[in-house]
């Protein structure tokens, strides 16, 4: 009996964590896929006979749907400028918290990282008093140096803007103690070593520090790729889209269509759509990290 619960017992531990990631994972997925393919709304909740399996339908409506089309865009927007400011910044003050010598350094780990792990909707709340375009302290301080009020959230593309600098805000954080952490695992005897040989700062960053941090570059890279696809948290609570559907990702796309309209089938859709988006780019990344060379 003791040999048995032995040769079980990594099961078993393992098996609460499994059953609950099928539960709220794996299950959820193929029920989403599912429903793609219906006109699920809350009739249909309330009666599974008013489920008509419709096809198709939903795919090809959903790349018809200028607002759909809109958010894609948006989401685009999103990843193609937060994605390389995030890596850039968490990697840069990684970098001088390691390799700084002040005592200031060691208070910068708390300043950049709190706001990672503050709730999203007081961080909201603040930024919505900064970004008020009468009273907001980012127009005050503009007007002090002459410059104009700016629109942070009523022009369509200075809003956008606006959502990546609070979006970015919150994410430096938590990618900074992942490059961190990476940095205090390279041995010091290396830059010893090139100092020696007479290679300069950047050299030693170019030729030890970088090609070192690249399975951390990597990881950072893929799952904070994932995370900017999935922006919602703060279109939703700062401008719920607007204006003109200028700030609608397409986390809020389905939100919108499932929690505020009821369209779970055209939801559903939209989510397969999402999660496809995710696994390619992925897979990409998989595909590029694979090819690079070992060091």
């Amino acid at each position: 009996m003791k040999q048995f619960l032995n040769d079980r017992a990594p099961y078993l531990l393992v098996a609460p964590t499994v059953l609950l990631l099928l539960m709220f994972s794996i299950m959820p997925l193929f029920i989403a896929f599912f429903m793609s393919f219906t006109d699920m709304d809350l009739a249909g909740i309330a009666n599974w006979a008013n489920i008509e399996w419709i096809g198709l339908a939903n795919y090809i409506e959903i790349f018809k749907d200028e607002v759909f089309i809109q958010a894609l865009l948006n989401t685009i927007v999103y990843v193609v400028i937060g994605v390389p400011i995030v890596i850039g910044l968490s990697l840069a003050i990684a970098m001088a918290i390691n390799f700084g010598t002040g005592k200031v350094f060691e208070w910068f780990r708390v300043v950049f990282y709190m706001p990672s792990i503050t709730n999203v909707v007081a961080v909201a709340v603040v930024w919505g008093f900064l970004f008020n375009p009468q009273y907001g302290l980012f127009n005050f301080l503009l007007n002090t140096i002459g410059l104009p009020d700016v629109p942070w959230l009523q022009d369509p593309f200075i809003a956008k803007l606006s959502l990546i600098m609070l979006a970015v805000w919150r994410a430096v954080g938590i990618n900074m103690i992942i490059f961190l952490a990476a940095l205090q695992g390279i041995p010091r005897t290396y830059y010893e070593a090139a100092a020696l040989d007479g290679a300069s700062t950047f050299q030693q960053m170019f030729k030890i520090t970088i090609p070192l941090l690249r399975y951390a570059i990597f990881f950072v890279t893929v799952t904070t790729l994932i995370g900017w696809i999935q922006f919602f948290e703060e279109p939703l609570i700062m401008t719920e889209g607007g204006p003109l559907n200028s700030t609608t990702s397409l986390a809020l796309f389905i939100y919108n269509n499932g929690f505020q309209l009821s369209n779970f089938g055209y939801a559903a859709a939209g989510s397969v759509v999402l999660f496809i988006l995710i696994i390619t780019v992925t897979l990409i990344q998989f595909r590029l990290q694979k090819n690079e060379n070992n060091y």
